[in-house]
């Protein structure tokens, strides 16, 4: 009888106690093959240094790697407990292009409907983005920024050639500019949802293993 490959594992990373909570919480009946969630540490340095140290595994030199966790709209409009899908993910070090959005803003509708999902470029900061800082980001053409994604994604493609992709949950934006997260109603409901985030995870990790058309 044979059985189907594996196929590369998966690592998720976020920054944050809160996110990893969220992510540990989650429906995981969908995983397949190995996961790892991987909590990095808040801001770029930490990032990069938990990614390349995590990577560096053997069990993990073909992995794909998904970024999440909360970011800062910077788009008018935007609401807590919106996503963000990464088009692409950039800081002044360079720009990481990201794999089978389109499958990733699909399944996202599917698992969480009536949530607004915003796809675009997700640029990186070493601090928290506030007022003009906000509207110089979102002239470059990003939509939302975090500390971690970008350098996340840097990181796991200098250590060789995998998928990567970020999905990030609105916890602040420019009409709902939030002190601390998970203390306010938008913080919670961007909690709920990145609990409810998985499943589109899990599929997008699948489809990374179908034959390219």
């Amino acid at each position: 009888m044979s059985t189907r490959p594996a196929g590369p594992p998966l690592l998720i990373a976020c920054a944050l106690g809160i996110e990893h909570l969220a992510l540990r919480t989650g429906d995981r009946s969908g995983a397949g093959g190995q996961l790892t969630v991987l909590r990095t540490g808040m801001g770029p340095e930490a990032a990069e240094k938990a990614v390349t140290r995590r990577l560096a595994d053997p069990a993990l030199s073909e992995a794909a790697v998904l970024a999440t966790g909360f970011c800062a709209g910077l788009a008018p409009g935007m609401h807590p407990g919106d996503l963000v899908v990464a088009e692409e993910t950039r800081d002044p070090r360079g720009t990481v292009p990201c794999v089978a959005t389109e499958l990733l803003v699909k399944e996202l509708v599917r698992a969480l409907p009536g949530r607004t999902v915003h796809t675009g470029p997700l640029t990186g900061s070493d601090h928290v983005v506030r007022g003009q800082e906000r509207s110089d980001l979102l002239a470059t053409g990003a939509i939302a920024v975090d500390m971690e994604s970008a350098a996340t994604l840097l990181s796991a493609v200098r250590t060789g050639a995998r998928p990567v992709a970020a999905v990030r949950v609105v916890v602040d934006a420019p009409e709902h500019e939030l002190v601390r997260i998970g203390t306010v109603r938008g913080g919670i409901s961007a909690f709920r949802v990145l609990r409810s985030v998985l499943p589109a995870f899990f599929e997008w990790h699948r489809s990374l293993l179908l034959p390219r058309r």
